[in-house]
């Protein structure tokens, strides 16, 4: 990937911008960002003729979110009808005879808690199908619809879905402290306290003539003594993570055992339980890095599956692997593919699997051939895929699936690859097409190492004149600012504000190969700092409309991280930063964070004792003294990622140094800001912000 100027950059940028509104059309606001209805779970019928989706909305005035459950037929032709749950809603799947199931929280007598329930879509006769002590946090419908695998945080030591102890070891009273004995692995995770003693675990129930799971359930991860670990996997493991064989009689799962080294561990496994009461089996136990994404195929021959190949690194490529069930025997599918996938499933009829995975700006999906591996880009939006995900293949070819953009976020699509699906749903279409458009361009360049690098620049279409720049860092650092929508770091509602934004996807970028990604190991501060440089340089030359001279730079995470980098060794470039939950000092970070194995692999793979010069190498806390660009520090107390500590040692530094800068703290956020008003509040403090240190003329 590589280009011989800046001018052979230009000529491959490419323009796109939402349909044409009225001028006088309202600029895109954070209020309308926070109350934009969403998209949440989808499922189709087997018979690919009815389909159900939730939407959640937010009220304009409380803010408060409320998820419905509709459906519709997949021709578009009805109106789309709601179906009362009588409470919280999501999760929708359809069994094999047309019932559809759901999570909810609806009140039944005094209880209140969310378990399973199905509705006929035709009748609307509701039924219960859970009425377990514990919460569900998710469900897996067999093939057959006889049967149904549930997960939640259930005690290892209780034989059933939820005891009444929920087996916590850390609280052996009598005060309020909690004890962590030696070995426990994980103290806390993400954004929560570990109770260890309780995880997240599976059960198969059978379901009964009435509908409802009856038994007491077995447990996939088998005796006391056995595995004992998340699954689905926690933080964000969900249903990829569960996968009954074809013929309902198993059940694939994915767990890492947890223990005291499970903090420094990527090694997820595929475990098979044949749901009898004894253990499961260990089908990847031979790798030790990540297996995940267990997809059995419809004449239950095959499983494939996601594997990367480093132990320790979460931004490995994942490569589709197939096992032969009946003989055991397994090959690599991909390897020669350059990408790695996100999601995984098989055609109706066994000839293919559907794969998607970043390329480029682009998050496309991809047809597999199961015996050559060969890789077929399926074009499922031509000219301007966006972002596709929730693919589901239908017997006669169509494919079920979302796609969002940076124009607007997801809505659900059907249609067959080669031309653009019919969209059956319009969650927020309609109502941002009355807001005034942004235009977004893609554009390369010559970074660090000469490799070719990508970037978009985002701006209003309404301003004439020069606009005040920002320059957006992306997180991860193994991420991608790409044609997708954020409900957080959203440029479409940040150029409405009258800036042009640019983003670079620098060494580490996912979606360029492998290569791309691992270059920015033991580099933090260096390719990924080159390629910002060059590549506001090339957005400036390239568009006249930026003012690369009144701008400033934004990041969160590793994007906070190289704010503060910025702040420290390119500190006359920017008038002002927003750094938000960016890494403070290396050092104390390698001993706060929880995943540890993210930090360490980024240094060299060696914990901070033994290679401190590594993590010195790039660590912001020693360019302090240099310091000079205001700042605004954001930052969530419940953040255990990069803990709310660096976000306060950053502002303790401008405030001593005395550079003009602000601190804004939620005590009931994460790494991320996902509530209504707090979202809005940290839309509206970012903004004033800019406001005060850039320059406007909306001319």
């Amino acid at each position: 990937m590589k280009t011989n100027s800046l001018l052979s950059a230009a000529a491959l940028a490419v323009a796109f911008a939402a349909p044409a509104v009225a001028q006088q059309a309202a600029p895109l606001s954070p209020q309308d960002l926070v109350t934009l209805s969403r998209l949440g779970g989808s499922a189709i019928s087997s018979d690919g003729k009815l389909v159900a989706y939730v939407v959640t909305t937010t009220d304009p005035v409380s803010y408060k979110r409320t998820p419905a459950l509709w459906v519709r037929s997949a021709d578009g032709k009805d109106a789309p009808r709601r179906i009362d749950t009588g409470g919280s809603v999501s999760d929708p799947a359809f069994g094999p005879d047309g019932a559809l199931y759901y999570l909810s929280d609806r009140k039944v007598g005094e209880a209140e808690t969310t378990q399973v329930w199905k509705v006929d879509p035709a009748s609307g006769v509701t039924t219960q199908v859970t009425a377990f002590k514990a919460e569900v946090a998710g469900f897996e419908l067999s093939p057959n619809g006889k049967r149904m695998a549930v997960w939640g945080d259930i005690a290892r030591t209780c034989p059933t879905f939820g005891c009444e102890s929920d087996g916590n070891t850390a609280l052996p009273g009598p005060g309020t402290g909690r004890h962590y004995k030696d070995g426990a692995g994980f103290v806390r995770h993400w954004d929560a306290w570990e109770t260890p003693g309780n995880y997240s675990r599976v059960f198969s129930f059978d379901l009964g003539a009435d509908g409802k799971a009856s038994g007491e359930g077995r447990a996939a991860d088998g005796p006391v003594g056995t595995l004992t670990g998340d699954s689905p996997n926690k933080p964000f493991g969900g249903g990829e993570d569960v996968a009954w064989a074809a013929d309902s009689g198993s059940l694939f799962f994915v767990a890492r055992q947890a223990d005291r080294n499970e903090p420094t561990s990527t090694n997820l496994d595929i475990w098979h339980s044949k749901l009898d009461g004894g253990a499961p089996t260990n089908l990847t136990e031979a790798n030790k890095a990540t297996d995940n994404t267990p997809a059995p195929s419809p004449d239950g021959k095959w499983l494939a599956y996601a594997a990367m190949a480093r132990p320790g690194y979460e931004a490995d490529r994942l490569v589709v692997h197939l096992i032969d069930l009946k003989t055991g025997a397994r090959r690599e599918l991909t390897g020669a593919w350059d990408r790695s996938v996100a999601s995984l499933t098989w055609t109706l009829d066994g000839k293919a699997l559907i794969a998607t995975a970043q390329d480029v700006l682009d998050t496309p999906a991809f047809r597999i051939d199961p015996t050559s591996g060969k890789v077929t880009r399926l074009a499922l939006n031509p000219g301007r895929e966006g972002h596709i995900g929730g693919v589901v293949p239908l017997s006669d070819g169509r494919l079920f699936y979302t796609r969002d953009s940076l124009d607007a976020p997801a809505e659900l699509f059907i249609g067959k690859p080669g031309k653009a699906g019919m969209r059956l749903t319009d969650v927020a279409t309609s109502a941002l097409s009355a807001r005034a458009p942004v235009v977004t361009q893609r554009f390369s360049f010559k970074g660090a190492d000469g490799d070719t690098v990508w970037g978009q620049i985002t701006k209003p279409n309404w301003i004439k004149g020069k606009m005040p720049s920002i320059l957006y860092v992306h997180g991860g650092p193994q991420g991608s600012y790409n044609d997708s929508w954020s409900n957080r770091w959203n440029p479409r509602v940040w150029a409405s504000q009258g800036y042009a934004i640019v983003s670079i996807d620098f060494h580490g970028s996912t979606g360029y190969g492998q290569a791309f990604t691992d270059a920015i190991n033991r580099q933090w501060g260096g390719k990924p700092l080159e390629d910002l440089q060059k590549g506001f340089a090339a957005a400036i030359a390239l568009d006249g409309q930026i003012d690369g001279d009144n701008a400033c730079a934004a990041g969160a995470s590793y994007g906070g991280y190289m704010m503060n980098w910025i702040a420290g060794v390119w500190p006359d470039r920017f008038k002002c930063l927003v750094q938000h939950d960016g890494v403070f000092d290396a050092r104390a970070m390698a001993y706060e964070t929880e995943e540890l194995w993210f930090d360490e692999w980024e240094h060299g793979g060696h914990p901070y004792y033994e290679a401190p010069e590594e993590f010195e190498k790039w660590n912001p806390v020693s360019h302090v003294a240099k310091w000079k660009t205001p700042m605004l520090v954001i930052t969530g107390e419940k953040d255990f990622r990069i803990p709310y500590t660096q976000g306060l040692a950053a502002f303790t530094a401008l405030q001593r140094r005395g550079i003009p800068s602000e601190l804004l703290v939620f005590p009931d956020e994460n790494h991320w800001v996902l509530k209504a008003k707090n979202s809005l509040q940290w839309h509206q403090t970012t903004f004033n912000w800019l406001e005060r240190w850039l320059k406007k003329d909306d001319k």
